[in-house]
């Protein structure tokens, strides 16, 4: 009989990508409820900077404002009956200050709104995660610029749409690989550098109740006095979170979400595409590189002999999702009036769902290039399996100051088709043909199809990537 089903918390079991990671600690429950109450507790020393708040209750509510003190399940619960988790959550803290400081409990969430304190809880989740997902996009960059750097002229064959097109190297194509990772590493910078910004609007945008509660302490006074207490309320409250200060209320414009939806959306992409590269380049047919090992990873059940790329269809797995909830988040900017019923609520999941998914791709990327074991040997056998035609651009391109370049593409096109249906090395066909035989000697042709020797500006590109 199947034992009854009674709920439970999220194990990863249905994404492993992030189970196990750093980045999970970063975005669980227990971190979304300590990043509320530290907006909450933040917003009290702000008002306490200011004097609206005395500072011995700033510090009461600080001393309360612990995860481990509260029950999150108990909170979500009955966030059903209020539609977010910030009312629950600011009874259970008022009722722990009262009974430590009871003079103090009035002023938790003093003036402030549900949506103030769960979107600057948010920004703080961000910006925790995504400081993780930078420092390992550091590391994988590091170790693709070695990569970069040890494999700057080893020969490798460039496919387009599938097929080998001309030769290339290794070094490039890692070097390309990091230039994706480092244009991921500068958007999240942007994002951490002034793009996640405290909330402070109030019930409708307007902070109409801090300045009321403000007033009750001999606190501003006209309009200038109106717009200068808001200036310093922002700033302190910004100081104590270390978030941005934004210029106006943004419970219903919503950049914030939308840029980061963007350069998670980005950063999941950018890492994808090493992944879909990996996966093509270790296939049983090509085994150009091989992921790292480790005991049991990649493991069939049923056929002893393989191991899965494991690593990069981790990897691969989380930027086929990433976008699709990134386009949720960009749906956000949709919000009606001053607070959207709904549309606000629909973020949240979002976007903890796309950090835990780049945060543990970009772990998992990590050991994948630090580990990438790379065979040159198989890399020239896999360039020369056309027989010099991976370079035949090159003849036609000697040719075509001579025999024209519409007749030198068509001369090289059919001797390429002749020596491919004949299994004849193109060298030896095009030899045979009086108008190549005019201008290229034997020597010739076997130099100019060498793959080694037509790498165009591989290497000097490479050289150029690497100073960035």
């Amino acid at each position: 009989m199947t034992a009854p089903f009674d709920g439970g918390r999220d194990t990863g079991l249905l994404s492993p990508v992030r189970a196990g990671t750093p980045v999970e600690a970063d975005v669980a429950d227990e971190a979304w409820l300590q990043a509320m109450l530290d907006a909450e507790a933040a917003l009290a020393r702000a008002q306490a900077t200011l004097g609206t708040v005395p500072a011995e209750a700033a510090a009461a509510i600080t001393a309360q404002a612990r995860a481990d003190r509260f029950d999150p399940r108990a909170l979500a619960l009955v966030a059903r009956e209020t539609a977010n988790p910030v009312v629950g959550l600011v009874q259970v803290l008022t009722r722990a200050v009262a009974a430590t400081a009871p003079a103090a409990a009035e002023y938790v969430h003093r003036g402030s709104t549900s949506q103030d304190v769960f979107d600057t809880g948010a920004m703080l989740v961000a910006a925790r995660a995504l400081r993780r997902i930078r420092a390992d996009l550091d590391r994988t960059c590091a170790a693709l610029a070695v990569l970069a750097t040890d494999h700057r002229d080893t020969l490798m064959v460039g496919r387009t749409l599938a097929l080998h097109a001309v030769p290339t190297t290794f070094g490039l194509k890692a070097a390309g690989w990091r230039h994706l990772l480092l244009d991921a590493v500068a958007r999240i910078d942007r994002l951490l550098d002034g793009g996640l910004p405290v909330s402070l609007g109030g019930a409708a945008g307007t902070l109409a109740g801090y300045l009321e509660y403000a007033a009750l302490d001999d606190g501003p006074r006209g309009e200038s006095g109106t717009a200068e207490y808001l200036d310093r309320l922002g700033a302190a409250f910004a100081e104590e979170t270390g978030l941005a200060r934004p210029v106006l209320p943004w419970h219903a414009l919503r950049t914030p979400l939308a840029d980061l939806g963007a350069v998670l959306s980005f950063t999941a992409g950018a890492l994808g595409k090493i992944a879909v590269d990996v996966q093509s380049m270790t296939r049983t047919e090509v085994q150009e590189v091989t992921e790292p090992a480790a005991p049991g990873r990649g493991s069939s059940l049923s056929i002893p002999h393989k191991r899965n790329p494991v690593l990069s269809t981790l990897m691969r797995s989380a930027a086929l999702q990433v976008p699709v909830m990134a386009t949720g988040l960009t749906q956000s900017l949709l919000s009606e009036d001053e607070r959207s019923a709904g549309g606000w609520h629909a973020e949240w999941l979002l976007l903890r769902e796309c950090l835990r998914l780049v945060g543990g791709a970009a772990h998992t990327a990590v050991e994948l290039a630090e580990g990438l074991a790379v065979r040159p040997a198989r890399m020239r056998d896999n360039a020369d399996l056309t027989g010099a035609r991976v370079a035949s651009e090159r003849v036609a391109a000697v040719l075509a100051p001579r025999l024209g370049k519409a007749r030198a593409k068509h001369l090289l096109s059919e001797a390429a088709a002749e020596a491919e249906r004949d299994g004849l090395p193109l060298a030896e066909v095009l030899a045979a043909l009086p108008d190549v035989a005019a201008h290229l000697g034997a020597e010739d042709l076997r130099e100019l199809l060498d793959p080694a020797h037509y790498t165009g500006a591989a290497g000097p590109l490479v050289d150029r990537a690497l100073k960035r």
